[in-house]
This record gives structure tokens, C-alpha cells and sequence, in this order.
């Protein structure tokens, strides 16, 4: 097994057939195909059906072009870190962002990186809190915004902000800022909710709990976009956090307030691998997220959020 064949598995893979990965890999199509029969051979089992479709991956091939993606991006994190260039920082820094925030914090992080580490390679992920803490744990991530954890024996946890979540409404219904909502009337609703295991939505549950209410279900998403569009036809309610929707009340196209009685409240964290080796530019991009945090908190940008004291205010 070497270095070429893997690239041919996992690029097979991607390309989905064996014509494409050659043209993207600069090679003849027979010498992809012999590298991919050569891994077979040496494995033992089949890693592709050949269907109408193209190449598909077996779950032999799955599981193996999974691994092989893995080893290829540590030699690449390896060759960008040990790469001579005198006094700067250097490496792949892969980084999470929660779907809420990214639109806040992914444009100012790059800038300040691309400016002040040229060297480093800034990879941006955008998903929900559960995907992000599931590729950190795999080590697809160097590290990430979670949100209501606490450290854990495979993560550390920083604490960085704490933000309210909103109760979100058409603009007819006339929900502001200034005027708080109870938990129990936003609920009372029909309410489009995060589905069943999101993290979100564990909130939301113990805020009922807390109140002693049912909520009125109407319809359950995955999807923050879908939530805020279902609520804009005119569907019923939602809950989010006020990052999430600060441009839509902005531009008025939906109206909201923070939750009360009781107040409710996410808490996002700073989360990083306890497995893996932190690098010079990990530790550097890690700063600097932090410091957008803190910047949009302070500017008045992220809506009913308050800084968290102690170790991850240090870093800025």
C-alpha cells in the first residue's frame, strides 16, 4: 500500500468514475485502474462496484477511502508545518462554525488570518453543533464552536460566550427587542422546532420542563433555513438565538424577542482535541476566533450575548 494508491482510492471516490480521477490525478486511465486493483489485491476485497452510475464504493471502500482521506490530510498538515519559512507560522488549521454564527465570524476570521499569518492554511467548516463535536472526534476538525458542553476525557472546553435564544415570529406579529416574551405564550404557538436530538432542541425541552408547559409541535427540521422560512410563511413560531436572525429582524422580514420566564440560554464553547497535538497554528487561529467573539459581542453584532470569564477571555 503506498501513497499513489490511496490518492487514486480516495480521488475514484470523490470523481466517481475512473476516467475523471485520471484527468484530476494527470495520470492514464489504466494506471489508476491498476492502483485501485493493486489495493483490492492487497486488501482482499472488492473497494468499488462498477455500476451505470459509476463507481461506487463498497463498504469495504467506504470505510477504507474514510481512513485513506484521514492519512492523506495528516501528510499534508505534516509537509505544511515542517515547510521552511523562516519566523512564520505554518500549517492546515481546520476550523467548525455553528450554522448560527458562521455569517458573523467567518469572513473577519479569515481576513485577520490571511493578513497576519499568510503561512497558514485556513479551512472553514459550517454545521450544527452534534456534526462538529462527531469531527473533532474523528479528526476532521483542529477545533470548533460547540455549544452547552462541558470538557470531557476526548475534548477540552472553553468557554467563551453565552447568548439568549429568541422567540421568532412573522412581522405581524409585532415581537421587539425591548419586550420579552414568555416561554409559555411563544410555545403556546404552532412551533416549527429543531428535530428531536439536535442540540438546540435539548434546550427547548428543558425550558419546557423548566416552565412546566407542552409545546404546540407543528413541524420539525434539521435546518435553521427552513425553520426561519416555514415561520415567514406564516406556518407558525420558532426559537433561535439571536445571531441566527439578527439580519432577518434587521431588514424586517421577521419580527422577534428574547425568551423569558424563564430566560433561556445556550452556552458556546471553545472545543479542541485532548488526543491530538496542538500546533503553533492552531493555537494562532484559536486566538484570533476568539477575538471575533469578543469583538462582536462588544460592538453590539451578536444580539443578548454576554462574554464568559476566565480562561478563553485570556486568550484575546
Amino acid at each position: 500500500m503506498d501513497i499513489r494508491q490511496l490518492r487514486a482510492l480516495v480521488t475514484v471516490a470523490e470523481a466517481g468514475s475512473v476516467t475523471r480521477a485520471a484527468e484530476l490525478l494527470h495520470l492514464v486511465q489504466p494506471a489508476v485502474t491498476r492502483q485501485i486493483r493493486a489495493l483490492e489485491h492487497e486488501l482482499g476485497v472488492a473497494l468499488f462496484e462498477r455500476t451505470r452510475q459509476g463507481m461506487r464504493p463498497t463498504a469495504a471502500g467506504t470505510t477504507m477511502v474514510e481512513r485513506a482521506r484521514r492519512a492523506l490530510n495528516e501528510l499534508e498538515r505534516a509537509r505544511a508545518e515542517i515547510r521552511p519559512t523562516p519566523r512564520a507560522v505554518t500549517g492546515i488549521v481546520t476550523v467548525g462554525l455553528l450554522d448560527s454564527a458562521g455569517h458573523l465570524l467567518a469572513e473577519p476570521l479569515a481576513s485577520a488570518v490571511l493578513r497576519d499569518h499568510p503561512g497558514i492554511d485556513l479551512r472553514l467548516l459550517s454545521a450544527y453543533s452534534g456534526h462538529l463535536q462527531q469531527w473533532l472526534d474523528d479528526g476532521d476538525l483542529d477545533l470548533t464552536l460547540l455549544y452547552n458542553l462541558a470538557s470531557t476525557p476526548s475534548l477540552n472546553a472553553d468557554p467563551l460566550v453565552r447568548e439568549k435564544l429568541w422567540a421568532v415570529a412573522p412581522p405581524s406579529a409585532g415581537l421587539r427587542a425591548e419586550r420579552p416574551v414568555p416561554f409559555e405564550e411563544a410555545v403556546s404557538h404552532p412551533l416549527v422546532a429543531p428535530a428531536a436530538g439536535h442540540g438546540l432542541r435539548r434546550v427547548i425541552d428543558a425550558a419546557a420542563a423548566q416552565a412546566g408547559v407542552e409545546m404546540n409541535l407543528l413541524v420539525q427540521t434539521n435546518s435553521m433555513h427552513v425553520q426561519k422560512q416555514l415561520v415567514l410563511a406564516g406556518h407558525g413560531w420558532t426559537i433561535l438565538p439571536g445571531v441566527g436572525i439578527a439580519e432577518d429582524v434587521a431588514n424586517g422580514s421577521l419580527s422577534a424577542a428574547p425568551l423569558c420566564e424563564p430566560d433561556v440560554w445556550r452556552s458556546i464553547v471553545l472545543g479542541t482535541s485532548r488526543s491530538g497535538r496542538i500546533t503553533p497554528a492552531v493555537e494562532v487561529v484559536a486566538r484570533e476566533l476568539t477575538r471575533r467573539i469578543h469583538s462582536a459581542v462588544h460592538e453590539g453584532r451578536w444580539p443578548s450575548a454576554e462574554l464568559h470569564d476566565g480562561a478563553a477571555a485570556s486568550r484575546a
